[in-house]
């Protein structure tokens, strides 16, 4: 696989820690793809920004970046498929990766999405998959969750800023909000 390059789209510094041993293991030349419409509030943006920033310099990692915040763009694509906004958000944020692996001559792409415990992984293999399919593009699928303890460990060491929710307006509700909480429990009950 001597010079095979992979477009790797990353939500966040310690995300990227782990499926970037692996895929460089593996012998992919890795680039990595910060395109995260989603994460609210700016703050928070700035935050990840600045720990993938230092993640790069340590792992000697390039990026290709899209510092744009993406709110307004993000919420007009979930607005009244809130209760299917991973799968929009996803969707988005996949396609811009494949579409600029497809731009830039990239033979792969994969995401950092694969290693979180707290995402729907099987959505987000179906979606690269599908994306691969419609782009001739190859999705390169891991279960990177097997590292996750790894990964922690290794941001820990590293001191990176490690988030408490995925990013988005909604999941920051819910992380927070103990009375939305109950109110989503008794209408999943229902």
């Amino acid at each position: 696989m001597e010079n095979k390059k992979i477009l790797l789209h990353i939500c966040c510094g310690p995300c990227t820690l782990y499926p970037l041993r692996v895929l460089r293991d593996e012998g992919w030349s890795v680039t990595g793809f910060f395109y995260n419409p989603n994460i609210h509030p700016y703050r928070e943006f700035r935050r990840r920004i600045k720990a993938l920033e230092t993640v790069a310099e340590v792992k000697d990692l390039p990026l290709i970046w899209d510092k744009t915040y993406g709110l307004r763009p993000f919420l007009r694509a979930v607005a009244f498929r809130e209760d299917r906004r991973c799968e929009v958000c996803y969707l988005m944020r996949l396609e811009a990766t494949v579409k600029k692996a497809l731009e830039l001559g990239f033979d792969a792409f994969s995401t950092t999405l694969l290693y979180s415990r707290y995402q729907a992984h099987g959505l987000v293999k179906e979606i690269g998959e599908d994306l691969s399919f419609r782009y001739g593009v190859d999705f390169v699928y891991r279960d990177f969750r097997e590292g996750w303890e790894e990964g922690q460990e290794e941001a820990r060491r590293l001191e990176i800023y490690r988030q408490p929710y995925c990013g988005c307006i909604f999941s920051e509700q819910e992380r927070y909000d103990k009375k939305f909480r109950k109110l989503l429990k008794k209408k999943e009950v229902e």
